[in-house]
């Protein structure tokens, strides 16, 4: 299992030299300045393989650009409309000028408006330490009273509903404020942050579509990127949606292993791949993520490794960022699935039987509350976690086999 770390580029002020020191032997990055659907080029790509090649004092870092995280796919091809089938064709040219930069495993994403959605980027334990957190009565009293969507109300029972009401009375402005900012922040580095307004104009967009129509949609792009990706030697692997439920009304098509294996089979190459987040999934109680390994393994291309804590036993419900080692999923069970994935794929001599994996998120600790870095990608509490997962892998690798 290679060991990567995602990092968002020179304004990133986790270093290079950071994550050299932290002992990780590969980088996980995108072009986050590209706005989506636009072409990667040949210079950008190079651009970005050049600042992940050199410390800051010019000595080689050791380190590749191994996994792109991510090559967005725009609105617009998710809505099938607009520029679409331009920015399908874009895509393809992205993918081509990856390859031929020697770069291999692509994730992407299929989830509507939102990348990922937390209502708390700094959410205080216990311990001191902070962590994201999903409030479910605060993404409520958000949905509800302060981005008001027309609908909102059927989404949720009574309770719920109160509870909500009560909570957005008790919140000051500046709380208010903070929600609402957190609640659209999406991905840490995209080119692209969301205004309430844009949200709305996003949904109203996506108001009429269903799961059926999204997935669709999705197998059409597959349909369309899949057997270039195949031809070029890359390999694709769809992020699951975060977190795994409906939110604002939006279908969700990537949250269970039902919907992995239904887009699997529709587009039924190597290509057509899978990234397992055991973050992401593991706030379902009803995702088994070691038998996720095990059956989807031989599609599995990237993994992200992290913990969530849920705190009701729902579909839907509050969960936060817990330690790697310390919330729902069982890792050691999760790596020892993925060992023993590795080795099937290396004993029927398949050239990628090395899975690329991250520490996912992590707690801010020690001096990362004073850095101030991505919500979610610290220093210290990744590579906490990336020491935890190491010694998983380095007290199970010798006991596995074929």
């Amino acid at each position: 299992m290679k060991q990567t770390w995602r990092w968002f580029g020179p304004k990133d002020l986790v270093t290079i030299d950071d994550v050299t020191q932290a002992g990780a032997q590969g980088i996980v990055s995108a072009l986050h300045h590209v706005p989506s659907g636009a072409v990667w080029t040949p210079a950008e790509i190079s651009r970005r393989q050049a600042e992940i090649a050199r410390m800051r004092d010019g000595a080689p870092s050791g380190l590749d650009w191994s996994v792109v995280e991510s090559l967005p796919v725009s609105e617009d091809i998710k809505k099938q409309q607009g520029d679409w089938r331009e920015h399908i064709a874009n895509y393809k040219t992205s993918l081509r000028n990856l390859a031929n930069a020697g770069i291999e495993v692509i994730c992407y994403n299929f989830m509507p408006v939102l990348d990922w959605t937390r209502t708390d980027l700094a959410f205080r334990l216990p311990t001191g330490a902070t962590c994201m957190r999903f409030d479910l009565t605060d993404f409520v009293a958000f949905d509800l009273h302060i981005l008001q969507r027309k609908g909102a109300e059927d989404d949720y029972d009574a309770d719920l509903r109160d509870a909500a009401a009560r909570r957005f009375a008790n919140m000051t402005p500046d709380a208010r404020e903070a929600l609402a900012g957190n609640v659209v922040f999406g991905l840490p580095g995209a080119a692209e942050h969301f205004s309430l307004e844009d949200v709305r104009a996003h949904l109203a967009q996506y108001a009429e579509m269903t799961e059926d129509t999204l997935r669709g949609h999705l197998i059409d792009f597959l349909s369309e990127v899949a057997p270039v990706a195949q031809d070029l030697g890359l390999r694709l692997c769809c992020h699951p949606d975060d977190p795994p439920f409906s939110l604002l009304g939006l279908p969700r098509i990537m949250s269970t292993e039902a919907h992995y294996r239904t887009v699997m089979q529709a587009v039924d190459l190597p290509a057509n791949g899978i990234t397992l987040c055991s973050g992401s999934l593991g706030a379902r109680p009803d995702n088994d993520l070691p038998g996720m390994m095990t059956r989807l393994g031989d599609r599995v291309h990237f993994l992200h490794l992290r913990n969530v804590k849920r705190e009701t036993s729902d579909i839907r419900g509050s969960f936060y960022e817990a330690e790697h080692l310390g919330g729902d999923t069982d890792m050691v069970a999760l790596v020892e699935a993925a060992l023993k994935e590795e080795a099937r794929r290396k004993a029927a001599g398949r050239s990628d039987w090395s899975i690329p994996f991250r520490p996912d998120h992590g707690q801010d600790i020690l001096d990362d509350l004073n850095r101030k870095a991505q919500p979610g990608y610290p220093s210290i509490g990744r590579l906490k976690g990336l020491a935890e997962l190491r010694g998983i892998v380095a007290a199970l690798s010798p006991r596995i086999t074929a």
